[in-house]
């Protein structure tokens, strides 16, 4: 039977026991109720309003922590990116990149910075490495009770960034005893980096009226270098040790040619037709390592039988190293070329590399240069997040009432090594001091005067006040009418400082410019819930948000459901919400960047074949002239129990952004320009005459409206089976359509996958478990030429097993595998964005062992 009411409290002490609420009720919980003395009102994600119904309005799942476990996964980034409805992938750390320990979720498919992470009902603070999203990095697993992901937009609950839908993390509550926890895994590739290690301690303690709840956790995972992977393909960078001539008005040719001095033993150049290349890929790191440490309280009093405080306080630090190789540069971006007298010119008779067969007069040149002499680039980045707070919680008559206030400070610390001081650079290379023909004979004394060591130090803080009330309002046909109204007043303040000489341009090899702001924003909303009769309720909801450097909107939502039958209920929603430009992207100075691009036409004038990689002239720009983005949202869904062992739901959405703000990177705009797309003003590709990519400026643009559908699919069986029961959950996505501007469908195209899914098989037996989970992305196309898709990526199907013993003294022993059967991520196809594979949507660790022992006292 669908019972139509079912305790909350029951049914999230299932889910605590390996059972996933998909909004739908759950079986196996009737008993449960008919024990409960008084049923207890919960808070559930996408609405304020206390209620003991667990199937609601509104599509909420919940991923339990034997789930967590049961992934193999060692950080709570991992575990959701898993997740279907993180459609397309989303960004994890990489070295090279300026946000390179940060991991961010991208439900929809719709963009990380519309997707809202909250811990605990209050939002996560921002990244200080992007200043427009929320790095999953700095929550750590050990403090994690439960994951809820409400898969519908809720700016009239939490705010205007959440079009995309919501994650809350649940962390631990009301836990007495203490707990144990130690785990280790490596990968199979590649066959050196990537290994991980995990361990936490939870303790928890109470009186009658008071308790404490605390523990520390850390995990970190090695770092991977490009080299290691069996599928890597050697890098041929445009930046190792050539030079191009110039036209009579000061263009360069780019008709790159050597004279000789391109043969270093044990080093990354190599001749390549006409130039001499440098493979960055041998000293690079595709992956950064990561790591996570963390310290968590939490405290509640019971002041008398109606009141209680209490505190919330949290320090994690988390660290990450990336290295990519020894800083690219060439005289072409400073637009001062090599004289023709200068000792380094190879037209000029009396230097070194002077080669007469060139056939060329004494002229000035470009150069470009690999600055391998110098050693690689370094990064290391430190972020530190504290979190304080403190809230009250009482009745005043029948108005239930809460308020708070929290303090988080939320600091980056990025220091990069060995990078390059262009003034010095061009000065000694005219001179010859940095010797062209043997840079590996320059002195330490000039290395060291071309050196630098950059620093990047960022802060993404926020002080908060809330206060909010709760209250019947009136009995109708269906029973009590109830209400929910508050207030929340956020400051945030952002700042993201680069050093001087970074700031003035004089540094090669780093991209990124300082940028900095700070705002508040005032919010009032507000909700009710009408039962109108018997078996329908409807709830409506509203936000104002006023943003102090913006202006003010208003964000309603209306959501009903129906209870059909016992088996059967039926809900739907709508909504609206706006989202208005964050400050980095508003207040960053422009920077330079070298980035790795795929373009047929510069391949071929290089040389090389047309599917080559190469790095380009990149410049990365603010734009204060963006507009906001507004989004109109329709969910309708089903939840349907048949039978006491089988539950499904369907969800159908609709989504559409208007003026929606994207990132246009080098590679987007690149394939945007090839496929006809339109391109935003004030961002593009430049080419020379021959059609090699001269620069390619990427930024923010408002690009139209986005409009996407789809279909999410939960069905789960729950039966005995020798002895045993087994549990098989069947979680799955599937996208409708993706388009902007109304314009062509973009499902399928490269990254773009039409379907996700997640199989999890268990089966517990005694002492026992076992676990069997099936992750599928779907195939796309490899390209897309003249708004048509050619070319295949095939789907992607791996498997995890785990097993579990759970020992007399309250251990519990596991080991698994994820992705047993060691399946590549598609090579060479997607995608790229200048790496071998979609580094976003999927991984290359190859199969990944696993062992973890916990104790509970």
């Amino acid at each position: 039977m669908f019972n139509k009411r079912k305790t909350l409290s029951a049914a999230i002490h299932l889910a605590c026991s390996g059972v996933v609420a998909t909004g739908i009720a759950l079986s196996g919980i009737a008993g449960a109720e008919e024990e409960a003395v008084k049923l207890q009102k919960e808070e559930v994600t996408g609405s304020h309003i206390k209620r003991v119904d667990i199937e609601g309005a509104l599509p909420v799942t919940v991923i339990t922590r034997e789930q967590i476990d049961m992934s193999g996964e060692i950080s709570v980034a991992d575990v959701l990116r898993a997740t279907p409805f993180n459609s397309f992938g989303s960004f994890r750390p990489q070295s090279g990149s300026s946000a390179q320990g940060t991991s961010s979720l991208n439900l929809r498919g719709l963009g990380s910075d519309r997707t809202l992470i909250l811990v605990d009902g209050r939002r996560l603070p921002k990244s200080p490495s992007t200043g427009s999203d929320q790095d999953l990095n700095v929550i750590p697993l050990g403090a994690v009770e439960r994951i809820e992901i409400l898969t519908d937009g809720a700016s009239a609950i939490y705010g205007s960034d959440a079009l995309g839908g919501v994650v809350n993390i649940i962390t631990r509550q009301d836990y007495e005893g203490a707990e144990f926890r130690y785990g280790k895994a490596g990968v199979s590739i590649p066959d050196e980096g990537g290994d991980r290690e995990e361990g936490s301690v939870l303790f928890g303690a109470a009186s009658g009226s008071s308790s404490i709840l605390g523990g520390i956790s850390y995990n970190k995972r090695d770092i991977i270098f490009a080299r290691d992977f069996p599928w890597n393909q050697p890098g041929a960078s445009v930046f190792g040790n050539s030079f191009t001539t110039l036209d009579a008005a000061g263009n360069d040719n780019f008709d790159w040619f050597y004279t000789g001095a391109c043969d270093f033993p044990g080093t990354g150049f190599f001749v390549l037709g006409s130039r001499c290349a440098y493979d960055y890929t041998l000293v690079s790191a595709d992956e950064a390592s990561t790591s996570n440490k963390s310290l968590w309280l939490k405290a509640k009093h019971d002041i008398n039988a109606d009141w209680q405080v209490w505190m919330n306080s949290s320090y994690t630090e988390t660290e990450s190293f990336g290295r990519y190789a020894p800083v690219p540069d060439s005289s072409f971006y400073t637009g001062i070329p090599l004289t023709a007298n200068s000792p380094n010119n190879p037209t000029n008779p009396a230097s070194p590399l002077y080669d007469p067969s060139l056939g060329l007069p004494q002229q000035d040149l470009n150069w470009w240069h690999r600055f391998d002499a110098l050693g690689n680039r370094d990064s290391e980045v430190v972020n530190k997040l504290v979190d304080l707070q403190i809230g009250i919680t009482g009745m005043i008559g029948d108005v239930e009432v809460d308020a708070g206030l929290r303090r988080t400070t939320n600091r980056s610390d990025d220091i990069g090594r060995n990078f390059l001081l262009r003034s010095r650079a061009a000065e000694v290379i005219e001179s010859g001091l940095y010797d062209l023909s043997n840079p590996y004979g320059v002195s330490d004394e000039v290395l060291n005067s071309m050196k630098v060591t950059i620093s990047r130090i960022s802060k993404y803080d926020q002080n908060e006040f809330w206060a909010s009330a709760a209250f019947d309002l009136f009995e109708i046909s269906g029973g009590m009418a109830q209400a929910f109204v508050g207030a929340e007043y956020r400051e945030e303040f952002y700042d993201d400082q680069y050093d001087s000489l970074s700031e003035a341009g004089q540094v090669g090899g780093s991209s990124g410019n300082s940028a900095g702001g700070d705002r508040s924003v005032r919010a009032l909303y507000f909700e009710t819930l009408f039962p109108v009769i018997d078996d329908v309720e409807v709830t409506v909801a509203g936000r104002f948000d006023d943003y102090s450097d913006y202006g003010n909107d208003f964000s309603p939502k209306i959501s009903g459901r129906w209870q059909a039958t016992d088996e059967l209920m039926v809900r739907a929603s709508y909504g609206q919400g706006f989202r208005a430009p964050s400050l980095d992207i508003i207040t960053q100075k422009d920077s330079f960047s070298a980035d790795p691009v795929r373009d047929p036409q510069s391949c071929i004038n290089q040389g090389q074949p047309e599917n080559c990689s190469l790095q380009i002239n990149g410049t990365r720009t603010a734009n204060p002239e963006l507009d906001s983005e507004n989004s109109d949202q329709f969910a309708f869904g089903v939840a349907y129990e048949p039978t006491d062992w089988v539950n499904l739901s369907v969800d159908y959405y609709n989504i559409e952004i208007t003026d929606r703000i994207k990132f246009f990177g080098a590679q987007t705009l690149v394939d945007a320009e090839l496929a006809g797309d339109p391109i935003p003003a004030g961002l593009g590709v430049v080419r020379a005459p021959n059609g090699s990519i001269l620069s390619i400026t990427q930024g923010y643009g408002n690009e139209g409206d986005l409009a996407t559908s789809g279909i999410d699919l939960n069905v789960r069986f729950q039966y005995d089976l020798f002895g045993g029961q087994v549990t098989n959950d069947l979680k799955w996505s599937h996208v409708l359509d993706y388009s902007v501007d109304g314009g062509r469908d973009m499902v399928k195209d490269p990254g773009a996958p039409a379907d996700r899914a997640v199989l999890a098989n268990v089966f517990e037996i005694n002492d026992f478990s076992f676990g069997w989970n099936i992750n599928y992305i779907g195939s796309q196309y490899d390209d897309i030429i003249d708004g048509k898709g050619v070319g295949h990526v095939p789907s992607w199907v791996t498997h995890d097993v785990q097993a579990n013993y759970h020992a007399k003294w309250d251990g519990k022993f596991t080991i698994g595998v994820r992705n047993v059967t060691e399946k590549y991520p598609p090579i060479g196809v997607g995608l790229l964005d200048g790496r071998d594979y979609d580094f976003n949507l999927y991984d290359g660790y190859g199969r990944i062992f696993y062992a973890r022992y916990t104790q509970t006292f």
